[in-house]
């Protein structure tokens, strides 16, 4: 299979990741918003996104049948009501299946299928919506062309990186799950600029500006928190007594407890049967 900018994709389940998903692809002008439809029971809410110029249905089988790329973006619980509807449509010939929900693996969609469709797994973020996405990848049985097609549509709208499938729900508590963990930071430091006397708004701007600055630091200069830390730590100074306070209340321990319950329950959100 050999799929181009000409190919049609389907994605099935136009919640919070499977729209980020379709706009982020848009604004990339890797594909244009004509080549791409949306599914969703409630058709009334995809109104805005028809008016953009993407294709929109409540019929899961129609838009598979026309697509060559199948994106399954539902929830876990759903899964498999979608793809028995849509089993009898799939071309192993034809179709590249993209997977991107919690816990379920390349094997799963395939046994559930019944047939040995091309499935890649991928566990993207809500920041793909504006590019910045932290994507992870894992292969079941796809060929080298379509990991590398997987990976290019990805890296149009963040980095993307291919791991192991056995790490994927670890990845879907650090990565997709961990925009929600920095989001919650960001607004903690916030509220407390509030408590030391900046409005809200201001605030939440700062925070906001220095997380970022942060973060592309360690991006960007491909270096370690403990290295730039030690860069604003004086003895007897104010950042250490901050830092201090804060890992006396367990800051640390609370974000890796939170990432290691979030991984444990992606595991559990899809249920085989």
């Amino acid at each position: 299979m050999d799929f181009k900018k000409s190919n049609q994709i389907a994605i099935l389940g136009s919640g919070n990741i499977g729209l980020s998903l379709a706009k982020g692809l848009a604004q990339s002008g890797l594909y244009p918003a004509s080549s791409i439809t949306l599914t969703r029971r409630n058709i009334e809410a995809l109104d805005e996104y028809k008016f953009q110029g993407f294709q929109v249905s409540a019929d899961n089988v129609s838009a598979s049948a026309q697509a060559d790329i199948i994106v399954l973006a539902v929830l876990p619980q759903q899964l498999n009501q979608v793809l028995d509807q849509i089993a009898g449509q799939i071309d192993v010939s034809k179709h590249l299946i993209i997977s991107v929900i919690s816990g379920v693996s390349c094997e799963d969609i395939r046994n559930r299928l019944k047939k040995d469709v091309q499935v890649v797994r991928v566990m993207p973020n809500t920041a793909i919506a504006i590019k910045q996405s932290m994507t992870c990848i894992s292969v079941g049985n796809a060929s080298q062309e379509n990991i590398e097609l997987v990976k290019n549509i990805f890296n149009t709208v963040g980095i993307c990186v291919v791991i192991n499938e056995e790490l994927m729900t670890s990845a879907t508590a650090l990565c997709a799950c961990g925009i929600a963990f920095f989001l919650r930071s960001i607004r903690a430091a916030s509220q407390g600029g509030v408590e030391v006397g900046f409005h809200a708004g201001e605030a939440l701007k700062m925070a906001a500006q220095t997380a970022k600055g942060a973060a592309d630091l360690l991006l960007q200069l491909a270096s370690h928190p403990e290295h730039e830390i030690d860069k604003v730590t004086s003895p007897k100074g104010c950042t250490i007594a901050g830092l201090n306070e804060m890992e006396h209340n367990g800051f640390s321990s609370a974000m890796i407890k939170g990432i290691k319950l979030s991984a444990q329950k992606a595991g559990e959100l899809y249920d085989k049967d």
